[in-house]
């Protein structure tokens, strides 16, 4: 297995397969050290530049993706890569938006959805998933029926 990210910096996330993502604030200024190859950024609005690859997901702020197809695929996608390449997720404050797809990759990665939120409140942040509706996304996630 590639080691993607420190698992020391703050914000990455283990995976219980091993796998390292990193959640981020927009916000704040860009973290040291390598940058990432994939940043998915959750936004209600079109992203910035930034530094590498971005997938923009249309999400605004205490809501839920606008488009759920898309936020599967991409979040999918985020899953599958960070296996190999370094792979963010982030939102403007790095908690709502971002602890909530953080959840969904780890039921991807075998989470049980009921037990999503509070592996990534107790692995990442304890503040992570803010809304109610977050979290039924996210246990709604495994299913498919998200939307």
């Amino acid at each position: 297995m590639a080691e993607t990210w420190d698992p020391n910096d703050p914000g990455v996330l283990r995976l219980p397969s091993g796998h390292l993502v990193r959640g981020r604030a927009l916000r704040g200024p860009l973290p040291g050290g390598p940058v990432a190859e994939l940043s998915v950024q959750l936004l209600g609005r079109r992203p910035d530049p930034d530094v590498g690859e971005v997938r923009w997901l249309p999400w605004p702020d205490f809501g839920l993706p606008r488009d759920r197809v898309l936020a599967r695929r991409v979040l999918t996608e985020a899953w599958r890569r960070c296996t190999e390449e370094r792979v963010e997720v982030a939102c403007d404050g790095g908690r709502g938006r971002t602890g909530t797809a953080l959840a969904c990759l780890a039921v991807l990665d075998g989470v049980p959805p009921r037990e999503a939120v509070a592996y990534v409140r107790h692995h990442y942040d304890r503040r992570a998933v803010e809304t109610p509706w977050q979290r039924w996304y996210v246990r709604r996630f495994a299913a498919g029926t998200e939307g």
